[in-house]
């Protein structure tokens, strides 16, 4: 928690999450890594009751539905907590794809499909994934898509082929980005539709295997198919054409708490890293600490992580604000700035850690396989660079 960012509310629910996510939670790690996703499941199911008997669930959501009203600044610093262990966000339901799809369906869905879907997704009785990223196309350039959505009579008739479709292993339903208005403007194109996975016409091809690693349930990305998959009408998400409007809504929250989260794996691997620094000795009085390389590797990565911590929460309390539309060039920002610090701390941590960071035997391997995605999903590091530039060479006059 950063004072300069806490408040009274804050104040009191920071040390709840901690003490529950480092007594609780932090003991199923291990045991996920080496494990099944289903072996660890009915441990985790027990921690989100327990969650929520703590008053600790969706803290993100306001108290009416069920949450604890933070703003997006107060969640940041809770969300940074829950990143520390790959299971935190899951066990107060706070993990992606479903917070993005609540946030979203909260804002934008019918009366039909919050009840249908949305009551049950924020109790956390199912879990739902997102499908819009296609192999066939570039990720950096949403507004190509192959997938399309015809409309027969009252009914969508959906095919299509995408990829990375984060927990769709056990989901319940995702919401797709489909080609409804193929006529139209590009950023008018498509629509979100609610497709529920028991469909006959869609297909779960595979948990993709991330640098040999295909988890399961809510730890997975899946490749699937849309074959002449047929949904009512009704299940259209807003408006049709306006999917690409829709996923931006959605991008501008989900950043900040990617960047969050990232900051808690950064701390977690900093602790893990100085603790061997200490601890491990090269030879009789001499500690891997004592060396000034990993001196230098320490003092780097603490200043790169307070860094990276107050610009994200200076975003995210523009957004909290402003909105999402006037926090943009700082949302570009901290992607790719946190991302990258990510990707330095963890190899930092791997490497002094030597031949155990490569092993399964830390967190340390599982994060530097699963996280590397950072600087690509959610818009690749090179863009968010070139859109950062651009806005800024703008006021010069370009």
């Amino acid at each position: 928690m950063t004072d300069l960012f806490a408040t009274d509310k804050l104040k009191a629910l920071y040390p709840k999450v901690k003490t529950f996510i480092e007594e609780d939670v932090y003991p199923l790690e291990l045991q996920m890594i080496h494990g099944a996703w289903n072996e660890t499941k009915h441990q985790l199911d027990e921690l989100r009751h327990k969650a929520k008997s703590l008053g600790l669930w969706t803290p993100y959501l306001s108290e009416e539905e069920g949450g604890l009203g933070l703003s997006m600044t107060e969640f940041g610093q809770i969300s940074e907590l829950l990143g520390g262990t790959p299971l935190g966000h899951y066990v107060l339901n706070c993990q992606a794809p479903d917070i993005g799809n609540i946030e979203l369906m909260h804002q934008f869905a019918s009366d039909e499909l919050k009840a249908q879907y949305l009551q049950p997704l924020i109790n956390g009785d199912i879990r739902s994934c997102f499908a819009m990223t296609e192999p066939e196309f570039a990720g950096s350039n949403p507004v190509n898509l192959g997938t399309t959505a015809v409309l027969d009579g009252d009914e969508y008739v959906i095919n299509g082929h995408k990829w990375f479709t984060t927990a769709a292993d056990g989901a319940a339903f995702t919401i797709v980005m489909a080609v409804t208005n193929p006529d139209a403007s590009p950023y008018e194109r498509a629509s979100m539709i609610v497709v529920p996975l028991d469909n006959p016409g869609f297909e779960n091809v595979r948990n993709i295997s991330i640098m040999g690693d295909e988890g399961g349930g809510y730890l997975s990305h899946s490749e699937v198919r849309f074959n002449d998959c047929r949904v009512p009408k009704a299940n259209l998400v807003g408006e049709e054409g306006t999917g690409f409007m829709l996923a931006q809504q959605r991008l501008g929250p989900g950043r900040i708490h990617h960047c969050m989260r990232w900051i808690g794996i950064c701390e977690r691997a900093f602790d893990m890293m100085c603790q061997r620094a200490v601890s491990r000795e090269l030879r009789e009085g001499k500690k891997l600490g004592h060396q000034q390389t990993i001196q230098n590797w320490i003092a780097e990565s603490r200043a790169e992580i307070n860094a990276s911590r107050y610009m994200v929460l200076h975003a995210a309390q523009k957004m909290d604000g402003e909105g999402s539309k006037a926090a943009r060039m700082e949302i570009s920002t901290i992607k790719f700035y946190v991302a990258d610090v990510l990707m330095k701390v963890l190899d930092r941590a791997v490497q002094v850690h030597g031949a155990l960071g490569i092993t399964d035997d830390t967190l340390l391997s599982f994060w530097y396989r699963h996280e590397r995605g950072a600087r690509i999903y959610d818009g690749p590091d090179e863009v968010h660079k070139s859109s950062l530039a651009r806005s800024i060479l703008k006021g010069y006059g370009l």
